[in-house]
């Protein structure tokens, strides 16, 4: 294409009728790079490579705030998935492997399978590692369901849960956490998160990058026929969203086949299992964006090679495809091998003969497309011409902007709110928000116990919890975390509390908090003022993650290991998402027989509360029941959250806990009513509780969203219990009892604030989102 002799009219003109995402600039620049006019093929390589999905050109430099190592690390954020040490058995050292992605885009334009490839996206980076993938999780932001756009809102969020479902069950990998929030700046953009975990030997780990010898080596492609699903994928997903082009856009998404993906980990297991057998070295990774193109050239570049590719070995489900189409492509369910030539024909035989692959699916299979090339260039060839021949490095690295900054300005203020005359009320309302009910409307579609490593499931307590090595009693747990109001008011604020209540959810089963991703959900970048919230809001981040530091080891930070960027979540009106940085944390637990749950255990016992009251309603659902959004978002002191943390792991570990909750969305009253109710809402001990602690307007008491955690402990331990809390100088509060009455009663200055029954507990909280999705 002469791109050297058009006018950034003419090239801006034709970057609009071949639907590229690249700027004038950036073409202009590939001449610069190859020094000649770049062909159609290299143009759409260049679209994909150089886009913000998969370059991070905008985001980079900012990402370097983050810590991403430390003690408890095998590998950081270099490759698809990070890993965590775990545990050492019998002398073998084993790691969690954890990756975290969005499908944010795809998911909006056709929910079902956006949802259901974004699971199957991730789960291939875990896979690649040489893992054996184990849970999974489902961070969702949904516009909403009450307003302007419910109906399509509704029909987003129930596609999305039916494709997650849709996909992961039929593979066998077990949901382990999730959340989901609703509000209208996701009307027009939801985000659809995802999480996984997988388990490994740190001595058997696969990487994505050709061994240092492997020149000559094979270029292997695995799975599905390519076709054109999916084409542009990674550059449709650093634009913004335009309903008028929704027809277009659905061509951008992927379509889903889970069940030749189960066939495919199997067998991918099975060459896993020769591999090591033979002390083997090989190169692995899945394709995602960017197709064939991108899995090989950056497998080969990251080891220091090149690569030559005949497009026409490639096996496709579709004639006439242009060559571009079939190296970026974006068809799911398949893999790129680097493998020794001598190894190859054992790949070829246990994915097309031993397992079938052309039986399972047509036209699928495992076939040898190319070599790698001491001379770094990456060719493609295509009927006998060389459709491509650029340097490899030019292709994977990418470019870099430094992005306008300008703060935004904000001038949020606390409302007057009369309190209110009838708090039973209030709490019934507060219970049935979608942001605070039972989640089961979603989490009951998910495999939860497939796979037989489920100790602590969704809904029991504010992290899953897994044991996932036969015969050891080590266990993870896992918890997803953010409140985009919070970030809406204060986006460094709104990051040092997902940070922390991520945290405070895995020590709330008995973890230690040890290691984190992030999936950073932000607007336009090119707007300073989008730019600016994203910088904030990775800085609180950062900070949190280090002063918030790991329990082993009080200098070394929570490393954050793996993670991903999704900018332009916006319409084409410029409505923009909340500034969305989604946390995952990961916890461990020595002995999973620890692990308690929030609902209450026994009739009489003690009911504990750390964590001062204060007026920090800002983004609160109570604001938001009341139609108010606020200021004062919770304003965390890190030295003393960390003890928080600390002393309730402690207690845990000790056994002297019943059951424990922390404090969040809807405040102290939340917490309780869910201790109450338990996961599955067939809580039978109610409670008696006192506000006389606190001088706050008893609306401010129960709903304030401050940091904190409610704890039930026996009589007998109580002083124990005091003395863990002591010896980090936290202050201990005592607000009641466990009660034999059925229900919630609420004192304040001996007048009763409210007398709710379970029952009226439990409706309002597993009817609120049921009835929202409806």
């Amino acid at each position: 294409m002469p791109v050297s002799s058009m006018s950034d009219s003419k090239i801006k003109d034709f970057i609009k009728k071949n639907a590229l995402a690249l700027k004038v600039s950036e073409c202009k620049k590939i001449v610069e790079l190859i020094g000649r006019d770049p062909t159609m093929t290299e143009l759409h390589m260049f679209n994909i490579e150089w886009s913000e999905h998969c370059s991070y050109k905008s985001s980079r430099e900012t990402l370097k705030m983050l810590p991403t190592s430390g003690p408890t690390v095998i590998q950081g954020p270099k490759e698809d998935a990070g890993i965590i040490r775990f545990s050492n058995i019998n002398g073998e050292q084993y790691g969690i492997v954890i990756a975290h992605e969005s499908h944010n885009h795809p998911s909006q334009v056709v929910p079902y399978e956006g949802a259901a490839t974004g699971i199957g996206g991730i789960v291939r980076d875990v896979l690649c590692m040489g893992s054996r993938v184990i849970a999974t999780a489902d961070p969702l932001r949904f516009g909403d369901p009450h307003k302007q756009k419910k109906n399509y809102v509704k029909y987003v969020a129930n596609a999305v849960v039916d494709g997650i479902a849709g996909y992961s069950n039929p593979i066998g990998i077990p949901n382990l956490a999730g959340d989901v929030y609703f509000n209208s700046s996701f009307d027009d953009n939801c985000l659809v998160n995802v999480v996984s975990l997988g388990l490994i030997k740190e001595d058997e780990i696969i990487h994505s990058s050709a061994p240092e010898d492997a020149e000559d080596y094979d270029i292997v492609v695995v799975g599905k026929a390519t076709d054109n699903s999916g084409f542009g994928g990674a550059a449709f997903a650093s634009l913004v969203l335009d309903e008028q082009e929704e027809e277009y856009n659905k061509g951008a998404v992927q379509v889903p086949d889970p069940f030749l993906k189960n066939i495919l980990i199997r067998s991918t297991e099975s060459v896993f299992k020769e591999i090591r057998k033979k002390g083997l070295k090989l190169g692995f990774k899945d394709m995602g964006a960017g197709g064939i193109m991108c899995a090989s050239s950056e497998l080969c570049e990251s080891g220091g090679f090149g690569a030559d590719i005949d497009i026409d070995k490639i096996h496709v489900s579709m004639k006439d495809l242009p060559p571009y189409v079939i190296a970026c492509g974006e068809t799911q369910e398949r893999f790129t091998w680097i493998s020794p030539p001598d190894f190859t024909q054992k790949i070829l035989k246990i994915y097309n003969e031993d397992f079938e692959l052309p039986m399972v699916a047509e036209g699928a299979q495992a076939k040898v497309i190319g070599k790698v090339t001491k001379k770094t260039d990456y060719i493609l060839r295509h009927k006998g011409k060389i459709v491509c021949n650029v340097p490899v490095d030019a292709l994977t690295k990418g470019i870099r902007y430094d992005r306008e900054r300008k703060e935004l300005k904000r001038s949020f203020k606390e409302p007057l709110l009369e309190e209110p005359s009838d708090y039973g009320k209030t709490a019934l309302r507060l219970l049935s928000h979608p942001n605070i009910a039972s989640k089961a409307a979603i989490y009951k579609h998910y495999d939860t116990e497939v796979q037989g490593l489920a100790v602590i499931r969704p809904g029991e307590a504010d992290a899953g919890v897994q044991a996932p090595i036969t015969n050891s009693r080590s266990a993870l747990a896992l918890s997803v975390d953010h409140n985009p109001l919070y970030s809406r008011i204060n986006p460094y604020l709104g990051s040092i509390n997902a940070v922390a209540e991520s945290m405070r959810n895995v020590a709330a089963v008995g973890a230690v908090p040890y290691g984190m991703t992030d999936c950073l959900n932000f607007g336009n970048p090119e707007v300073p003022e989008a730019f600016d919230d994203f910088v904030r809001s990775v800085q609180g981040l950062s900070d949190a993650a280090k002063k918030l530091c790991w329990k082993g080891d009080k200098k070394s930070p929570v490393p954050f290991v793996s993670g991903n960027v999704s900018f332009y979540n916006e319409s084409a009106t410029g409505k923009q998402v909340d500034p969305s940085p989604i946390i995952a944390c990961l916890g461990y637990m020595d002995d999973y027989r620890k692990a308690i749950t929030m609902k209450l255990k026994e009739h009489d016992s003690a009911l504990f509360l750390v964590g001062e009251r204060k007026d920090e309603l800002g983004g609160s659902v109570y604001y938001s029941i009341n139609n108010e959004l606020g200021k004062n978002v919770p304003e965390i002191d890190l030295e003393k959250e960390k003890s928080m943390i600390y002393a309730v792991i402690d207690c845990i570990d000790k056994g002297l806990l019943l059951s424990c909750h922390d404090i969040s969305d809807g405040g102290l009253l939340t917490t309780l009513s869910e201790m109450i109710l338990g996961g599955e809402a067939d809580g039978i001990i109610g409670a008696r509780i006192s506000l006389d602690f606190s001088s706050l307007r008893t609306d401010k008491i129960l709903f304030s969203e401050s940091s904190g955690f409610v704890f039930e402990v026996n009589d007998k331990d109580i002083d124990k219990v005091r003395s863990v809390f002591d010896s980090y100088n936290l202050k201990l509060i005592n607000i009641g009892k466990t009660a034999n009455s059925e229900s919630l009663i609420i004192n304040k200055k001996d007048k009763q604030v409210m007398n709710l029954s379970i029952e009226e507990l439990k409706k309002a909280w597993t009817s609120g989102l049921a009835e929202a999705l409806r």
